[in-house]
């Protein structure tokens, strides 16, 4: 009968110590999650900032050319 209760004892020890160890590492993965999450939409914000700063240069030198062109025809049309 002692040796029953001991395995009991043993097995309730056993069962608990594992989901808690279990537990833990489950919370390590959803944080590490959360981590991977966060820098991946830090790098598509950043992605994206740098599309944006692309995207004005293009239209900033499309307009200096647009100028450039609309002075040379001025300056034709004046001689």
């Amino acid at each position: 009968m002692s040796k029953i209760l001991s395995i009991l004892v043993a097995a309730v020890f056993v069962v608990s110590t594992g989901s808690v160890f279990a537990a833990s590492h489950m919370k390590a993965a959803a944080e590490k999650t959360d981590d991977t999450k966060t820098s991946e939409m830090k790098k598509a914000e950043k992605k994206e900032k740098k599309a944006m700063k692309k995207e004005a240069r293009k239209a900033a030198t499309a307009k200096k050319e647009a100028t450039k062109i609309d002075d040379m025809k001025k300056g034709a049309e004046n001689k």
